[in-house]
């Protein structure tokens, strides 16, 4: 199959998965909806991910930023940023959104990772990827495209789920089901990404892990914190070899 992006190459896309988003893209930026997690830890990620690059003047580039949280918050930082998505309601949502807020140097972009990575390769001063590998069909390619899209230098940011018996009891069951934190089926279990594989998908694309986070929540307390508890939810820091420019 053909992709429509002017590749041809099959499109690292699940299209239940980008159905499952854009049915619920109207309600991104509610902040009592189904999106309500994503905005609570967003300071959380944003912090983390300005502490170690700080963003201030630098061009970053958000891979499936959806309706367009982590991006904006970038922009708001002080980065030109563009956000990437497969999703057009989901985009759409992040451009009015971008408008309505008259949020500055945010752009958005319906591509793959891959597709831009052929295009603009080593453009990028930042890429964050953030809850989305676990939800394509081959996350090593979007790993790879994420490499060659940063500068030497650089730093890539990835936020994932762990793959084990803990995970899918706090995620999937009593995030999903439970809690109703998310929408069920939001997560499926055999799609989750063990930190090692993670890294594996990193070292195969020349990108050095340096850092690593683990982010936790309390359903009593309603509150979320990093940690060193990778257990989860988890992020990592990768930096591109080279010198930063």
């Amino acid at each position: 199959m053909l992709n429509n992006h002017g590749m041809n190459t099959p499109l690292n896309a699940d299209p239940a998965e980008l159905a499952k988003f854009s049915e619920l893209a109207h309600r991104w930026w509610d902040m009592e909806s189904e999106f309500r997690p994503l905005h609570q830890i967003n300071p959380l990620r944003l912090d983390w991910i300005n502490g170690i690059c700080p963003v201030q003047g630098l061009r970053a580039l958000d891979v499936g930023c959806g309706g367009g949280i982590l991006a904006d918050s970038l922009a708001r930082k002080g980065a030109e940023v563009l956000g990437i998505d497969l999703s057009t309601k989901a985009l759409k949502i992040a451009q009015l959104h971008a408008l309505e807020a008259q949020t500055p140097r945010v752009s958005y972009r319906e591509v793959s990772a891959e597709a831009l990575a052929d295009e603009a390769p080593g453009r990028y001063d930042v890429v964050t990827c953030m809850e989305m590998l676990e939800h394509v069909p081959d996350p090593a390619s979007v790993v790879n495209a994420c490499a060659t899209l940063v500068k030497p230098g650089g730093w890539v940011f990835f936020s994932t789920l762990n793959r084990n018996t803990k995970s899918f009891l706090f995620a999937i069951l009593g995030a999903e089901y439970l809690l109703n934190l998310l929408p069920r089926g939001t997560h499926e279990y055999a799609k989750m990404i063990r930190p090692s594989e993670l890294a594996g998908y990193c070292r195969k694309s020349a990108l050095d892990v340096r850092h690593t986070s683990g982010l936790e929540y309390n359903p009593v307390t309603k509150r979320y914190w990093l940690s060193n508890d990778t257990g989860v939810n988890y992020m990592f820091a990768a930096q591109k070899p080279g010198r930063f420019v």
